[in-house]
Formats: structure tokens, sequence, C-alpha cells
């Protein structure tokens, strides 16, 4: 079995950015379940740095959706409701497409290139066998290597952002969801669309990815 990324992304290198990648990959596989209070001590104790950090961390955290900090409360993991798909769904039906059709416009070569090998990867993948992290680990892979190859920094902001929210949706269902095979090798046709160059093609597989998921979800609800 091919190993999935071990980490969502690189993001900087001090604590702080540590801090947040590490607790926002908690927050995203759920083991930070929603509405669960955020305890900054426990967490500062279990990531190895001082609490300044992870409080730094979750207030880049909030602004991201998915900390709520509430006065004399504390700070929470954000909740989530089925009015959370349909807004979420609404804003990455309109962006996934855009950020597909740009990478196949403008990326270079070599970033075609190891999308094409990304792809590759993917279909080597037992989805039968792979546990459930690792899935949505290679998931947000591919999400990302597609909106860092559009070129464009802003749009990729807000794509990891929602992408983030939908990926706990996802999370939240996994186990009762009968397509996730389908899903995950959905990102093969995506990722050779562009790299070929094929932005037609690519605008037209990231939207019905999209749609897709909504309804996969929708169903199960």
């Amino acid at each position: 079995m091919t190993a999935a990324p071990s980490d969502l992304e690189i993001v900087g290198t001090s604590l702080a950015d540590r801090a947040y990648v590490a607790i926002r990959d908690q927050l995203i596989m759920l083991e930070i379940r929603p509405g669960e209070p955020i305890d900054d001590d426990e967490l500062a104790r279990s990531l190895g740095v001082g609490r300044t950090p992870v409080r730094e961390a979750l207030k880049r955290l909030e602004g991201d959706r998915l900390v709520v900090t509430y006065p004399r409360r504390g700070t929470f993991a954000t909740g989530m409701d089925i009015t959370d798909l349909a807004h979420i769904s609404e804003i990455r039906v309109q962006l996934e497409p855009l950020a597909a059709r740009r990478a196949a416009g403008h990326a270079a070569r070599h970033v075609r290139d190891e999308l094409d090998q990304l792809a590759v990867r993917i279909e080597e993948l037992d989805v039968s066998r792979a546990e459930r992290d690792e899935l949505m680990r290679w998931d947000l892979a591919v999400h990302r290597s597609i909106y860092r190859a559009a070129g464009n920094p802003h749009l990729e902001d807000v794509l990891v952002r929602y992408d983030n929210l939908a990926t706990r949706i996802f999370c939240l269902f996994l186990d009762r969801l009968p397509t996730v095979d389908q899903h995950v090798g959905e990102h093969v046709g995506l990722l050779r669309a562009i790299a070929a160059g094929d932005a037609d093609r690519a605008e037209d597989l990231a939207r019905g990815h999209v749609v897709g998921f909504e309804r996969t979800i929708r169903a199960v609800l």
C-alpha cells in the first residue's frame, strides 16, 4: 500500500505554526469532535509546546471557523449541521472548477508532471484496506496540490479553508458512505486532465466531484 502523506501540509517552522497544523489536523479528522471543549493546557502538553503557541494557533483556527470562543465559557470545536453542507458546497462548486481550470491552463510542466505522479499513487491505493485518516489525508493532499498548482494564493487560501470544513463533514459520515472508493477514484481523472492541460475537462470533473460529494452526503442523512 502506498504510504499516505505524513502531514496535511508544511506551514512555517515556528512553534505556533506547528501547533496550528497539529490542532487543525485533529479538528479536521474529528479527533477533537464537533462541539467538544478545547483544553489549551492539555493541547500544549500533548504537543510539547507552551500555552502561547497553542493560543496563537487557536486564534487562527477561529478565523478558519474550526473553533469558536465564547466569553466566560471557553473555546470549543465548531459544531456542524446540514446547513453547513449547503453553504460550503455553494462556495466550492464555484471555486473548485476555477482552480482546476487555472491549474490545467497555467501550471508549469513540472507541476503538471507531479500531479500526474500523484494520480498514479492514488491508483495504487487499496481503498478497502486503508484507514479513514489515510483516505482523508490523500483527499486533502490532492485538493491542496490542485489549489497550489492554480497559482493564485488568494484562491488557494479560500479553498483550503472550505476544503477543511468539507473534510470534517466527510469524516463525520465516512463510516456510512458506500462509495468512498468512487470518490477517491475520481481524483485520478481530475489530476490527469490537469496534467494533460485539458482545462475544460478539468473544470467539468472538479464541478462534478463537488456536486457528487454533497449528493452522497445527503443520501445518508
